[in-house]
């Protein structure tokens, strides 16, 4: 009944498609103007990706820490290395550049040498003053000298912010205005005012000025995104079609590929704004790959459409069984591959969410597309010729599926030593693949704003921002003598630990008033005791510039205060020991009735947020796996044939995992896509197989040899075809200027060429070393889905005038 019904479903989306051309191709031309319009809502995310769902409690912690302090990505630095700096002319030349940019709208302050203030002790109105280390512009080689010996020797509580004193490395710290560090602003500071301005600076001095900091950082990178964006789709289409050509030997064939593919990746943007989604480093990938996709569906298509046409000439009648034999099959697989996609929608990362549904839709729009547009198209051309047949004839393909043949039949025990001898290795290699949470590692390593960050690690540990927030559970608890002197502990084991800079807080500032309060001398700069709180509280109290200063480190309340420092781009293993050694030094020194301590900031929520996708790996991985079992087994109604079909498609992802581990390619966010993604394109040749195989036992009247040996020359050819463009077509990410793209694309090129192998030729051997266990099966007569409709079914033709 269901056969019948499926018979009769394609025989009606065949007339309907192939008697209203011109309404159908208007229709496609109204949806996708009307997705176009929709493109102006399309955005480029302005903030880094966030892998956690919101109610999970480091989210919840991190935001609770925004609410108190407020962003606190909003950080540019600059920095000099060159001794020419501290000359009259060239320093001049920097303090000037830093008053530039502050009078920039975008900025809150900048913080430089020329901003440098001393707080000095005024005894007469019992307060503390700032006196600027520079007054005016720099006069003299003398007065360099003297600031020199001032800021690498008397005031330590500038040391390792705006200089390094070992190596003379001197930095400028731009803050942006909270309110638009996440914002598009941002985007037209960074190009339009702080690039250009440091460009005309070198011009000038003729020295190299090294800029980092995450908004900066950031604002490069996703215009990283954006450029590439445009390169992945030419490279796709060019790569994608030379290969089309290279097959087919037909500029038509190619051209009508390019216009379908090309409507498919003006919906996916459609798509994207029609949700209002951002664009991030995952949705990006989507437009190209919906051209690899795209094209294999064109290529079978066309390759069923020019096999009719030679074997009986009958131009609608072939555009027809197009329609009726192929479309069905077309349809499953894209299914099985959205499956695939789908299943990142279940996960609670809303970055995943986003990407699982883009992609998704977009592979059933570009097979809606493809049955569309292509037999509408040919019913326009005239017969394909001869030249265009040529490939259905070529030797180096017949001498391919001989080869397989040749194997499946005569060397079958060999085929099953080297899966399992892969099976061992891989498994061994998959117990080495180390998991990564780094913000900066997928980034490009050949730009220069990545080799700035490694300047700034090296000079002053980092640009990665991590806080401690201390809550005392009470008011003005912050300066109580016991507290500072509890954060004090904890920042010395910060300033111990190699991979972090030295911590900034309230106790440096208490420090330094102290040393204000003793003229200046660097001994002193140290907390005070209690007789000496009370006497230095006294001045600060007085001092509205101290008060300024502590804002940025203590709540309004005095409840609440943060232990700012960066960390260098460490991997997961080292941050979890920093994490660890830190967390147990608070649980000695904070007693946890009087103090919450939480450690939170961007590197730490995204390094939480790798090890939460790892876990969501594991969930999407097995609802592919069950979703697609599920398709089987509607399809053929028997277990063993869900076995047989699995084990061809979980082999050559246990082998890429393995190869992650000899290869020393972490688990992250980009890589963990490959292994869903792989998983649900490579059962499109299982399913293409299995239903040829199924269909050549009725025909053969259940010899199973014979199906299974003229199953593998029947359908080796297209799923040779359509991986070769799969494989090409992936491996064009491996362009890319990201590391993780270059990962997917290389692993799920060479997961797809493990899978072709292995459908084409363990799988045929496990049908037939398992054929008594699988031959007679009533199920195999009679499956619950038709998806290649059998060769003497009757057509229904359209004479000519329905063209």
């Amino acid at each position: 009944m269901f056969k019948l019904f499926t018979k009769s479903f394609w025989d009606v989306v065949a007339r309907l498609i192939l008697r209203n051309k011109i309404a159908i191709i208007l229709g496609v031309l109204i949806a996708t103007g009307l997705l176009a319009t929709q493109w102006k809502h399309m955005r480029f995310t302005y903030t880094e990706a966030n892998l956690l769902p919101d109610d999970h409690p480091i989210n919840i912690e991190y935001n609770d820490f925004l609410n108190i302090f407020g962003e606190e990505g909003n950080l540019i630095v600059l920095g000099v290395k060159d001794s020419t700096l501290f000359t009259i002319e060239k320093l001049n030349a920097w303090n000037k550049l830093s008053q530039s940019l502050k009078k920039a709208a975008e900025v809150e302050t900048v913080v430089s040498i020329k901003d440098l203030q001393k707080l000095i002790k005024d005894n007469k109105k019992e307060q503390f003053v700032l006196e600027p280390f520079i007054k005016d512009s720099i006069t003299s080689m003398k007065q360099i000298d003297v600031l020199q010996e001032e800021l690498f020797e008397k005031y330590p509580f500038y040391d390792n912010f705006l200089f390094n004193k070992e190596t003379k490395t001197v930095r400028t710290a731009i803050y942006l205005k909270k309110d638009i560090v996440n914002t598009p602003v941002r985007k037209d500071f960074v190009f339009q005012n702080l690039i250009p301005e440091i460009k005309a600076f070198e011009a000038q001095t003729h020295l190299d000025v090294r800029v980092s900091g995450m908004p900066y950082v950031r604002t490069l990178n996703a215009q990283n995104i954006v450029d590439e964006i445009g390169k992945f789709i030419g490279l796709a289409l060019a790569v994608t079609s030379l290969i089309f050509f290279f097959f087919f030997r037909s500029l038509r064939a190619t051209f009508i590929s390019l216009v379908v593919v090309s409507f498919g990746v003006m919906w996916t943007f459609g798509i994207i704004g029609l949700l209002k989604y951002e664009i991030t480093v995952l949705t990006a990938l989507i437009p190209p790959l919906i051209i690899v996709i795209g094209i294999p569906n064109c290529i079978f298509l066309i390759n069923k459409y020019q096999h009719e046409v030679k074997l009986h000439g009958n131009k609608v009648k072939s555009l027809q069984r197009v329609i009726t034999k192929i479309g069905n099959a077309t349809l499953m697989t894209n299914v099985t591959t959205a499956s695939g996609f789908a299943t990142f929608i279940l996960t609670e990362s809303q970055l995943l969410k986003e990407f699982g549904i883009v992609a998704s839709l977009s592979i059933l729009a570009i097979f809606i597309l493809c049955l569309l547009i292509i037999p509408i198209i040919y019913t326009f051309l005239p017969y394909p010729k001869d030249r265009h047949l040529e490939h259905l004839n070529k030797r180096w393909i017949g001498g391919f599926v001989d080869w397989m043949e040749r194997m499946v039949k005569q060397k079958r025990i060999a085929i099953y030593i080297t899966s399992v001898a892969l099976l061992i290795l891989s498994i061994i290699g998959i117990f080495q693949i180390k998991i990564s949470g780094s913000l900066i590692e997928d980034m490009s390593k050949k730009a220069d704003f990545f080799q700035d960050i490694r300047f700034f690690e090296e000079e002053f540990n980092g640009i990665m921002p991590l806080e401690i927030l201390v809550d005392t559970k009470r008011k003005k608890g912050v300066m109580k003598l016991s507290t500072l002197k509890r954060m004090e502990e904890l920042e010395e084991v910060i300033s111990e630990t190699p991979s972090l800079s030295k911590p900034i807080s309230v106790v440096s500032l208490v420090k330094y008033s102290k040393q204000a309060y003793y003229n200046g001398n660097p001994k002193y700069y140290q907390l005070p005791t209690s007789q000496e709180k009370n006497f230095i509280m006294t001045y600060a109290k007085n001092s509205s510039s101290e008060i300024d200063l502590l804002k940025n480190f203590v709540d309004s309340t005095g409840q609440y205060a943060r232990i700012t420092t960066f960390m260098k781009d460490i991997g997961t293993d080292k941050m979890e020991r920093i994490e660890e050694n830190l967390q147990n030094k608070v649980n000695k020194v904070f007693p946890k009735d009087k103090f919450d301590v939480t450690m939170t900031g961007k590197a730490l929520v995204f390094q939480k947020g790798t090890k939460y996708l790892v876990k969501n790996l594991a969930i999407s991985l097995s609802l592919a796996i069950l979703l697609i079992s599920i398709f089987m087994a509607y399809m053929f109604r028997s277990f063993r044939m869900i076995v047989i079909s699995l084990i061809p498609n979980l082999l050559p992802l246990v082998v890429t995992a393995g190869l992650m581990g000899y290869l020393n390619v972490p688990i992250k966010p980009s890589t963990i896509l490959v292994f869903s993604i792989a998983f649900g394109i490579s059962v499109d040749d299982t399913i293409h197989f299995l239903a040829k195989y199924r269909q050549e036992l009725q025909a053969n009247h259940w010899k199973i040899k014979k199906s299974v040996y003229a199953a593998l020359r029947e359908t080796g050819v297209s799923m040779f075809y359509t991986s070769i463009v799969l494989f090409f077509g992936f491996l064009v990410f491996t362009f890319s200027s990201f590391g993780g793209t270059v990962a997917l694309g290389a692993l799920v090129s060479a997961t797809l060429l493990f899978a072709m192998l292995s459908n084409l030729l363990l799988l045929p051997s496990l049908l037939l070393s398992l054929e008594r266990s699988i031959a007679n099966k009533q199920v195999l007569r009679q499956p619950t889905i038709n998806i290649i409709p059998e060769e003497n079914d009757d057509d229904e033709n359209l004479d000519d005038s329905e063209e």
